[in-house]
């Protein structure tokens, strides 16, 4: 029996792997988390892992709904923000709903789930029933201003549609942009801890939208998907959101002068609002990331965002930073 089923997407984020493979120390610029998170104790009773987590997480979206002035059954919670994206995607693409949009290039778990939930991509969100935006955009950084979403909101609303806006990254880019304040039933709005607080190992990511929706990503999610760890984890970070603003501001200095010494190579930064750059190399860059692992630096190849000639490399700080320019200086020549 032939099945048409989709390959895996291919993520950055490897260094685990390859660490594991060489069993030497590597610099991950693939994975784009925050270089100056904001640093604070946390403790897991361990008493609690003899219990269940609460499934219903009350405590946890209570939390949640303090810090971002939202009600409690507006929240949804997950092992990473791709459980709610997989989960989402089963929840919506029912009965007559089966048509979504993405833009390109961008994040690829969007169209992968949606496929996976039996949807199919249009090439206009107008005939869309889902139009998935990340903002700030991964991997080009742009960053789309809050009246500019605002539009995509009623433009989706106009025919029945539904707007799903990634944010994974606007906390590390400008929360004033985000939609998180707007209350509309055909509105989804994705969040992650992930790359705020760089803890790409925890794996928890929660999500804002309308009640009856919610009710329903909660239904379709499996039972204790947020782990005790991470929920412990989550508590805590949630009272130091406002330190994110020192990060950003940090971020944005390493940014401007990454980007100013890639540029000085003869490559091209675009520009971003992130905490990552795209890197136009003008070249096929599978090789040229070899050459930068031979070095112990992984960078992300954007081959599978259809950018064949583009790498991605992360913000982190000044003295990492120095190792990316001279790793990429030496395996230009």
């Amino acid at each position: 029996m032939i099945i048409d089923f989709p390959e895996r997407e291919v993520h950055g984020g490897t260094g685990k792997r390859q660490r594991e493979k060489t069993q030497k120390t590597v610099l991950d610029f693939s994975a784009s988390t925050n270089p100056f998170a904001p640093l604070f104790e946390w403790h897991c009773d361990p008493e609690l892992l003899a219990y269940y987590p609460d499934d219903r997480y009350t405590q946890l979206k209570t939390c949640i709904a303090s810090a971002f002035h939202r009600p409690s059954d507006e929240i949804c919670v997950g092992n990473g923000s791709i459980e709610i994206i997989r989960v989402f995607c089963s929840v919506v693409f029912k009965g007559d709903k089966k048509y979504f949009y993405t833009q390109s290039p961008t994040f690829g778990e969007y169209a992968l789930s949606a496929r996976l939930a039996g949807a199919n991509r249009v090439s206009n969100s107008g005939n869309a029933d889902v139009s998935f935006i990340c903002n700030p955009n991964n991997p080009t950084g742009i960053l789309l201003k809050k009246p500019e979403m605002n539009c995509h909101l009623e433009d989706m609303k106009s025919h029945g549609g539904l707007l799903f806006s990634d944010e994974a990254f606007i906390e590390l880019a400008d929360p004033a942009q985000s939609m998180v304040d707007v209350r509309d039933p055909d509105l989804f709005v994705l969040h992650s801890l992930t790359k705020s607080f760089s803890i790409p190992g925890i794996r928890f990511g929660y999500g804002f939208g309308d009640p009856d929706l919610i009710d329903k990503i909660e239904i379709a999610r499996p039972p204790w998907s947020v782990n005790t760890f991470a929920e412990a984890y989550a508590l805590e970070a949630f009272r130091h959101l406002h330190e994110l603003t020192a990060s950003r501001a940090a971020i944005t200095q390493e940014r401007e002068w990454l980007a100013s010494e890639i540029d000085a190579m003869g490559l091209h930064c675009n520009p971003s609002s992130a905490n990552y750059l795209l890197v136009e190399c003008w070249r096929d860059v599978t090789s040229f990331c070899a050459a930068l692992e031979q070095q112990d630096i992984l960078v992300r190849d954007c081959t599978s965002f259809g950018l064949p000639t583009c790498i991605r490399v992360a913000v982190r700080t000044r003295e990492e930073n120095c190792i990316l320019t001279e790793a990429l200086s030496a395996c230009m020549h």
